[in-house]
């Protein structure tokens, strides 16, 4: 089943169960996948972008959202922070699993050896296959300075 047809069916759950917050979460997903099919569609693409790239917009949502809660904590907006919190929940249940600290050392290891980087100028090309391969399962503001660390 591909990610767009679960979010679809998750959609009609949430309907059927009433699930005012979860449904908003969900509606908010689909309007960011359809505007990135139109985007697409003005390329001259098909229209539909493919599931990794939905998991990159997923991923860029959950990212809004923890700096959203981020400034509503500062701002005394405790509410505003949870709701961001929920809606972060709902969005990761679409994610594919996190990799663990141990398993993202392994990665950078493994892109390293395979882009034959040496040198801090390969560091785009390990990058690369890094994304290529576990976009929406590591944080890539993170991950590029270890990678750089090992190359420098």
């Amino acid at each position: 089943m591909t990610l767009r047809n679960r979010l679809q069916d998750a959609l009609k759950e949430a309907m059927r169960a009433k699930q005012a917050d979860r449904l908003s979460t969900l509606r908010l997903i689909n309007a960011a996948i359809k505007d990135r099919d139109i985007a697409a569609r003005v390329d001259g693409a098909d229209g539909m972008v493919p599931d990794e790239e939905i998991t990159g917009i997923l991923g860029k949502m959950v990212k809004q959202r923890l700096e959203s809660a981020r400034a509503y904590e500062e701002g005394g907006r405790l509410e505003l922070a949870e709701k961001e919190r929920e809606e972060i929940t709902v969005i990761e249940e679409f994610l594919p699993r996190q990799l663990s600290p141990d398993e993202v050392e392994a990665a950078i290891s493994a892109a390293i050896a395979e882009a034959g980087a040496t040198t801090i100028r390969d560091m785009g090309k390990v990058m690369a296959v890094l994304k290529g391969r576990y976009t929406g399962q590591m944080d890539f503001g993170s991950v590029g300075p270890r990678v750089k660390d090992r190359l420098g």
